[in-house]
């Protein structure tokens, strides 16, 4: 029987959930990383932020095989794939008693979840391009954008009232829901007709198409440098607004506010994308991407954290910047492969995550008792992110004036 979709909306709706499987599996247990850590016997403490990072690696390298699969067999059973290990990988988790073992089963349930992450965005692909694809990925970002919202705060109710494992068991449920939801109401977006025999030259003939196109590659750079000063917040959020601010109780809600300014920008986007494009928003956002912590920088260096009521601020208009940036240079590194969506959007997670997990592992050693070196990274990733889109304009530039 032909599964047919109602809606536009409800192919949003399903998107952004499989998405948001991933942001659950992060932000909900940040209330609970201390708890996990004694636990699990974590005797020095920076190492709590391996159990965020260590699942962004697993996305990372997952992507490597649930992109080129998807392209051969088709998006939905390569989700329903990644899905069985991570619910395996999430029991491994709730069993274990050493880091060790907590981080195998953090970067499996990343292998895992790197289907449904990557396979979303090639399957918004195939059904839509150029600014429209853009406005159809912002408008699954805000859903998206209301997982970290809320997850804190249900991390933290479910810590209070049955303990750290329960967590990993709320994940698993919603994730069950989510996969039934797709069986019945999404069909298949990779017809038959356009996939491809799988063999393993398909990968490094894909990586060889992506690699012709500047827009893919270069893109596909600047979300590394942006996840990966978003990577360090996340990372590191529970060791500042708990840690170095006291505030255990009111940080899932402070989180949520954050997230908020996120998402705000991200809807914002939808509407001003098709007015303006992808590129010069990017542009715009990058230099105030950059320009935020330049400035907390020239107030704050030096010193010891500023009040809570003016770190908050900062933060907000940088991931206010970051709202805008995050579905953009996606939208704009897929946007001349689409002939490759699953190898496509497979290299343009593996490179962005892979270069994200050093940048906020190197970074977040030094967040220990200021946010200072967190700014830090957002300045640096900031400005490499402008050398390379003025890089971009300098050759296109270069390439009207030959013809």
């Amino acid at each position: 029987m032909e599964i047919r979709q109602k809606s536009e909306l409800e192919f949003i709706i399903v998107m952004a959930s499989l998405m948001s499987l991933v942001a659950l599996s992060i932000d909900a247990l940040l209330p609970a990383i201390s708890d996990i850590s004694v636990s699990i016997h974590v005797v020095d403490t920076t190492n709590n932020q391996l159990l965020i990072t260590m699942i962004f690696l697993g996305l990372g390298f997952g992507q490597l095989i649930s992109g080129p699969l998807s392209d051969s067999f088709g998006r939905k059973p390569v989700i329903y794939v990644g899905f069985i290990l991570f619910a395996l990988a999430s029991v491994l988790c709730v069993f274990s008693n050493s880091l060790e073992m907590m981080l195998i089963g953090r970067i499996l349930q990343g292998i895992g979840l790197s289907a449904p992450r990557t396979i979303s965005i090639a399957m918004v692909r195939d059904r839509f391009s150029g600014n429209y694809m853009a406005k159809v990925m912002s408008f699954i970002v805000v859903i998206f954008i209301l997982v970290p919202v809320v997850a804190p705060a249900i991390g933290k109710l479910m810590l209070n009232l049955y303990g750290w494992k329960s967590i990993f068991y709320s994940q698993l449920v919603f994730g069950f829901i989510v996969m039934i939801w797709m069986w019945k109401r999404q069909p298949e977006t990779l017809v038959k007709e356009k996939r491809k025999k799988f063999r393993f030259s398909l990968f490094i003939n894909g990586s060889k198409e992506f690699l012709k196109h500047k827009y893919a590659v270069i893109f596909t750079l600047v979300s590394g440098f942006i996840t990966g000063s978003f990577m360090v917040y996340l990372s590191a959020s529970q060791q500042i607004f708990e840690n170095q601010y006291h505030l255990k109780e009111e940080f899932p809600f402070i989180f949520a506010g954050l997230a908020i300014s996120v998402g705000l920008a991200t809807f914002l986007n939808g509407t001003l994308v098709v007015k303006l494009g992808m590129l010069k928003l990017v542009t715009i956002f990058a230099h105030i991407f950059a320009i935020i912590p330049l400035i907390y920088l020239v107030l704050f260096a030096g010193e010891s954290n500023p009040s809570i009521f003016v770190l908050i601020p900062f933060f907000v208009l940088q991931f206010f910047a970051i709202g805008f940036l995050f579905g953009n240079t996606r939208a704009l590194a897929m946007e001349p492969i689409g002939h490759i969506a699953g190898i496509g959007a497979a290299i343009n997670g593996f490179v962005s995550t892979i270069m994200a997990v050093p940048i906020a592992t190197l970074i977040g050693r030094y967040v220990t008792d200021t946010v200072t070196p967190l700014f830090v990274g957002f300045l640096i990733c900031g400005v490499l992110t402008i050398v390379l889109i003025q890089y971009l304009k300098f050759q296109q530039k270069n390439h009207k004036q030959e013809l």
